[in-house]
């Protein structure tokens, strides 16, 4: 798909404007943007795709005679734009662009069948979508020579009219065969009538025929068919329906052609009829999701762009597959799933960026492979979020390269699970130290689980309901935006008492119960994260940038930089101040090549629209979450980020944590302070003295593994000195 693209666009550029052959080139790239949108759902794509249209169909006025495909062409594009975001304009547009298409394309016309079937399918859509009848009395009025018409029996009238123009053979005969399937459906929803339920079946069998194994439409098909079966089931209760469905859905897991959307929705299909019928394929849907999911990211490059591509993928999929785990008793497999589901663009990023000095292939074969994964993935991690038409193609090119010689290295003895999800054993090694505690809240179950060393999770149910969750969820951010105001203190220690009686004080007791496996620190999360840990560097740097354009003036920030060097010079082996106008994005890039510790006391602005463009405030601008992706420190160690809202991300998105503190974690540094919403300029003074004295081992040397304790030791501190309880709490520890 990527070959026919960069061929497309380099036929373009050989058809400049007033080339007699430039609307056939815009044409042609732009149905090869819209099929490759189609597979991999980037939406980039088929906005390009959808101006190209635009282009080709003004270089086809009316009287030329491929004009009928220009408005064709556009209409299903821009109804490609409405599903995908639901901008009702796009389907308006749609329609009208479908209407002139068939005034164009009279009886006889080659073509006309493909008119009927789009005009229908659009005025179908836009019933459904805003229940408009005259959506349906517009069928008669366009169509009166076939009758009298009206509401949805115009529309199947329609697609058994476009049948009837594809018999057997023709190569769109499966597209008008699932049409008409679903507008009978639709119908049987509506109405009621069992006749064309059963009709909608055998039209999805006969369907599926013509979509055999290894045909990129077949889980389409197979999921079509499987839910109507479904469907006959909840009407009639036939036993035997409800066996075929998942028979057809556990097909699923043998799809052998390049995963796509389709299939993951259709995965995600299954596991929803699973537990909508407590089926014992549940778990088997969930993990194929992933599965799928894990395949289909792998094929979309490294750009901001595709993270609503995965933010729709992976919505509620990782918590309802670890809640199935929990009532199949399936606790290992839990933790594995919900490891899978989490953070998958920043998974898909590690990936990219890993040096793997680890990875050595056996023969001639192998380091040439090694190699060249290597210089792919450094390419790859350096071009995150380019944007340009020529780099964004060089991207998909690479990805596809990449992604090959990937399958190779899984091909060799000993790598078949090289770069795949870890296994429990892997995950298990995070309660080396002490107890790691999973809370999950799915709309199927809550529960907590105990990861231990040496011995199967524990599970701890958790007895309150997702609605409940939701309130406390409301009513913590109607606090949190109001911080400040002395009302707001008994609100927020409500809340906070109604965590600890509800989630907090069972696993507490539990792990009373457990004690004999908890000698180290119990460490408390709500999910697992997936990361590599260079090794240990003395290095420290200290980052002071005051006051951006219309930001409040940090009056501490010299004192708090001033505590710090007091502390640590006499400590560090090199120590690098950046102050005031030296204070610029690359001089603070330049000096994390030469520093493996962080401070960074500024401004921080989180972008909750576009979480990739949260930043610090830097003299000469802002140094953005993709500044820090692309950057390649070596081997950073620990970083305070002395800065507001500097673990806010996407609020719709929560799987992914796309927020400053994770994007320094993904950098590499091990341990990262950052903070939940906006700090007292002074009480970040206060902490940061405490805590730098408290990191300090008894040797008199810096070590990051101190950082959880000196951060409990300096707030506690603040509580001595009545400072306010969400000033208290602001600053959170992630990774060791």
């Amino acid at each position: 798909m990527v070959d026919a693209v960069e061929q497309r666009r380099a036929a373009l550029k050989r058809c400049p404007p007033g080339h007699s052959h430039r609307s056939e080139s815009l044409n042609n790239l732009a149905a090869s943007l819209g099929d490759r949108f189609l597979q991999r759902g980037v939406p980039s794509d088929l906005d390009e795709s959808i101006e190209l249209f635009r282009d080709a169909l003004l270089l086809r006025p009316p009287g030329q005679s491929l004009r009928s495909h220009s408005l064709n062409n556009l209409a299903v594009s821009l109804g490609d734009g409405f599903r995908q975001r639901g901008v009702p304009s796009d389907l308006d547009e749609c329609i009208e662009l479908h209407r002139d298409a068939l005034l164009l394309r009279p009886p006889g016309h080659s073509h006309r069948s493909s008119s009927l079937n789009n005009l229908a399918n659009s005025l179908g859509d836009r019933f459904r979508q805003q229940g408009v009848p005259s959506d349906l009395d517009d069928l008669g009025d366009r169509f009166r020579q076939q009758g009298v018409l009206s509401d949805l029996d115009e529309c199947i009238k329609l697609h058994r009219d476009a049948l009837l123009l594809r018999p057997p053979g023709h190569s769109l005969q499966s597209h008008s065969l699932n049409n008409l399937a679903v507008s009978l459906g639709d119908r049987f929803r509506q109405r009621g009538i069992p006749s064309d339920l059963d009709e909608c079946i055998e039209l999805h069998r006969d369907a599926l025929l013509l979509h055999p194994p290894g045909h990129s439409l077949q889980s389409h098909s197979l999921n079509n068919l499987a839910v109507s079966l479904g469907d006959r089931f909840t009407q009639r209760g036939v036993p035997s329906d409800l066996d075929e469905s998942f028979n057809l859905f556990t097909q699923l897991p043998h799809t052998s052609h390049a995963v796509s959307r389709q299939d993951l929705a259709a995965a995600k299909s299954w596991a929803t009829a699973a537990e909508e019928t407590n089926h014992a394929s549940a778990l088997l849907a969930y993990q194929t999701a992933l599965k799928f999911l894990d395949q289909h990211v792998t094929l979309l490059s490294s750009s901001s762009r595709n993270f609503d591509v995965i933010r729709m993928a992976t919505a509620s999929l990782a918590v309802d597959a670890f809640s199935c785990s929990i009532r199949h008793r399936a606790l290992t497999t839990a933790v594995e799933l919900v490891e899978q589901g989490h953070a998958v663009f920043w998974t898909q990023l590690a990936h990219l960026s890993s040096p793997f000095d680890e990875l050595s292939l056996p023969g001639d074969t192998g380091k040439v492979l090694v190699e060249e994964f290597k210089q792919l993935s450094s390419r790859l991690h350096a071009m995150f979020d380019w944007s340009t038409e020529d780099q964004s193609s060089q991207i998909q090119q690479l990805t596809i390269q990449w992604n090959d010689v990937l399958s190779r290295i899984r091909m060799l003895p000993d790598c078949s699970r090289f770069l795949l999800p870890p296994l429990f054993s892997d995950l298990q090694k995070a309660a080396d130290e002490g107890p790691v505690i999973i809370v999950n809240a799915s709309q199927y179950s809550r529960d907590a689980l105990i990861v231990l060393r040496d011995q199967d999770p524990v599970h701890i149910p958790i007895d309150i309901t997702q609605t409940y969750v939701s309130e406390l969820s409301t009513e913590f951010q109607s606090v949190a935006e109001q911080f400040g105001c002395s009302d707001q203190q008994d609100k927020l220690v409500g809340i906070l008492r109604k965590l600890w009686h509800h989630i907090v004080e069972p696993v507490v007791q539990a792990l009373g119960v457990l004690n004999d496996h908890t000698r180290g620190k119990e460490t408390i999360c709500h999910r697992f994260t997936s990361h590599l840990i260079p090794p240990h560097w003395r290095h420290s740097f200290v980052q002071d940038s005051r006051n951006p354009e219309g930001g409040k003036e940090l009056q501490c920030v010299a004192p708090e930089v001033a505590a710090i060097a007091r502390r640590l010079a006499p400590i560090v082996s090199s120590f690098t101040s950046i102050q005031d106008s030296d204070a610029t994005v690359q001089v603070v890039l330049d000096a994390l090549n030469d520093n493996q510790w962080l401070h960074l006391a500024c401004h921080g602005m989180p972008n909750r629209q576009r979480p990739f463009e949260s930043s610090f405030a830097m003299r000469d601008g802002p140094l953005m979450i993709k500044d820090i992706i692309r950057s390649n420190w070596q081997n950073p160690e620990f970083a305070f980020l002395s800065a507001c809202h500097t673990t806010v991300g996407d609020e719709n998105s929560p799987d992914e944590s796309i927020h400053l503190a994770a994007a320094m974690q993904f950098s590499g540094f091990h341990s990262v302070i950052g903070s939940m919403w906006s700090v007292d300029d002074d009480v970040a003074r206060q902490v940061v003295s405490t805590f730098y004295d408290k990191l300090v081992d008894d040797s008199g040397r810096l070590d990051c593994r101190r950082a959880v304790v000196a951060l409990h030791k300096a707030v506690k501190k603040l509580r001595r000195d009545n400072v306010p309880l969400e000033q208290q709490i602001v600053f959170v520890h992630i990774g060791i």
